[in-house]
């Protein structure tokens, strides 16, 4: 696996805002989620980051998560990866979990529960992991002991979305899909998943102090 993987939520979008589900609408960042993604690019130009020279950048093919990458500075090697899509949900899609809920869904939970006519979260959690493979294939399988913090030309940096993000963090820690539910992401917030004693560790998670 690569040393780091830094992830990164899009920018704010008119639904990420009021919380409706936003999968595989094609929206664009608001001018809040353009000036989040700008302060992300200032901090990434920063130590300890130095513009990630080397890194490899990989983004949804969606608008929202290509525009916080190219406003971010890293467009020009950035590289489309369709399984960083957000989670399909189906008849869910641009719908709030209150109004979910008081449409005689009470109590419901995506985690547990669902969505009618899009992925199911064993769908999201296999497209993930033939990811994760994908990567490991392509880093060469080094042995989880030889991997260091110094490997500058093994660090990944992810640009995609809430859900599917969480999702991804659990299985590169080893856990269950729904563990997801327990990480919470803010839009352009920053994470670093790395290691810890050779065992995949998250370093940094949800950080938005660019915004402050």
């Amino acid at each position: 696996m690569p040393a780091r993987i830094l992830i990164v939520r899009h920018g704010e979008t008119e639904w990420s805002a009021t919380g409706r589900h936003t999968g595989r609408t094609d929206i664009p960042l608001t001018e809040e989620g353009r000036h989040m993604a700008r302060a992300l690019g200032e901090r990434l130009k920063r130590a300890p980051w130095d513009g990630l020279p080397g890194a490899r950048v990989l983004t949804s093919p969606l608008a929202r998560a290509r525009e916080t990458c190219e406003l971010a500075g890293l467009g020009d090697r950035a590289v489309p990866a369709p399984e960083l899509m957000e989670w399909d949900y189906g008849a869910y899609e641009g719908r709030t979990g209150d109004a979910i809920r008081a449409d005689g869904h009470p109590g419901w939970v995506i985690w547990r529960d669902g969505v009618p006519g899009g992925e199911t979260l064993a769908d999201v959690s296999a497209r993930v992991d033939a990811f994760l493979a994908r990567i490991d294939e392509e880093h060469g399988r080094p042995h989880r002991a030889t991997v260091t913090m110094d490997c500058a030309d093994c660090t990944v940096v992810l640009f995609a979305h809430g859900h599917l993000l969480r999702i991804l963090t659990a299985r590169w820690l080893g856990l269950p899909p729904e563990y997801g539910q327990r990480f919470k992401l803010r839009p352009a917030s920053l994470g670093v998943l790395g290691w810890e004693y050779a065992e995949p560790a998250v370093e940094l998670w949800n950080d938005t102090a660019h915004l402050a």
